[in-house]
């Protein structure tokens, strides 16, 4: 997905408003890719500043279907999609610019998708939880917690303690 800005660059009055869906565009995150379930359309407006520069602005919201770290439920996850950035026209790059903000352009077109794809993994969530007080699976049958107990003993010795549990057993009448 790609918006030719070369209009905009060069134009005073130049604006150019757009519509992007990321329904069917993966978007990759730790080698995993998540396809979005929803969205609302994402605007992107470029708008000339000067000759050579334009200022893009960006909005929209993308949710995704994610499993629950803790469960494997499913869960709904929204990204609100709100960024600016400036961007120059090819031989126009000053000095002082943002070097980050330059690796989306490709002659005169925006790669819109790899700017998308980069502010969704900027709020990308760290953990993913179906509610905070999640209790997450059982160890030994795999039930999900949340829904009761399963009646699993639960209990794990600690290892630090197994050189004692040692000699009492070594020392216990048979």
């Amino acid at each position: 997905m790609f918006m030719n800005l070369s209009e905009v660059f060069t134009s005073e009055n130049g604006i150019l408003e757009a519509q992007f869906s990321m329904v069917g565009q993966p978007v990759e995150i730790a080698g995993q890719k998540y396809q979005a379930v929803s969205e609302v359309p994402i605007r992107i407006t470029a708008t000339h500043v000067s000759e050579g520069k334009a200022h893009v602005e960006g909005q929209g919201t993308v949710t995704y279907e994610l499993h629950c770290d803790r469960c494997l439920e499913i869960v709904q996850h929204e990204v609100v999609l709100d960024f600016a950035l400036d961007v120059y026209a090819p031989g126009t790059v000053p000095e002082d610019a943002e070097a980050d903000d330059q690796i989306y352009m490709e002659g005169y077109q925006l790669n819109v998708k790899a700017l998308i794809d980069s502010e969704i993994m900027m709020q990308w969530p760290m953990k993913v939880l179906c509610k905070p007080e999640c209790k997450g699976i059982c160890m030994k049958c795999g039930k999900n917690l949340n829904y009761g107990e399963c009646g699993c003993d639960t209990f794990v010795p600690n290892p630090r303690m197994a050189a004692i549990k040692d000699i009492f057993n070594a020392n216990k009448e048979v």
